[in-house]
């Protein structure tokens, strides 16, 4: 009997990479395939090393630390039909709490916000509104002090899964 579906997207959430791409480049390889690499800041100018890792298609926004990146401060997408915010944070005081992010998606009609600089990881699901960090690949800072990063399925019904894996 032939299984129904089987089209899966899946995606690949990193953030906070600062230089150092040998996490990186172990997810990487251990999650191909993957249809799109999603980089939420502080790359340090090192855009062109990540694309080539990714080996496809990239979506990166620039973080504090990114000085003179050429990249847009922040980009909308869509994912499955949802609105989704990439920014890293920053600009949001995500290191105090999440409530300017939450005002600022709210009022734009964002469905879920993907965000880094806080270098801890967060899967946050709300009525209104789910917040994504996959933490940071290179220098942790939650408890654990594990490099992480975030696999987002999404299956042909557009259901979404959000996994935090480890490095």
């Amino acid at each position: 009997m032939a299984h129904s579906g089987g089209f899966m997207q899946r995606i690949m959430i990193v953030s906070d990479s600062h230089r150092r791409h040998g996490n990186l480049a172990e997810a990487i390889y251990n999650e191909q395939p993957f249809d799109l690499l999603i980089h939420l800041g502080d790359i340090e100018g090192e855009e062109d090393i990540i694309q080539e890792l990714a080996g496809g298609e990239t979506i990166m926004v620039p973080g504090n630390n990114d000085f003179f990146s050429p990249l847009p401060r922040e980009r909308e997408i869509e994912l499955a039909g949802k609105k989704v915010l990439l920014t890293h944070g920053h600009y949001y005081y995500v290191s105090l709490d999440l409530q300017t992010l939450r005002e600022e998606c709210i009022a734009r009609g964002i469905d879920i916000v993907m965000f880094g600089h806080t270098h801890r990881p967060l899967i946050q699901i709300e009525d209104e509104l789910t917040f994504i960090n996959p933490g940071s690949i290179s220098y942790p800072r939650q408890a654990d002090k594990r490099c992480t990063y975030i696999m987002l399925e999404i299956d042909d019904n557009g259901e979404m899964s959000f996994n935090l894996k480890y490095v």
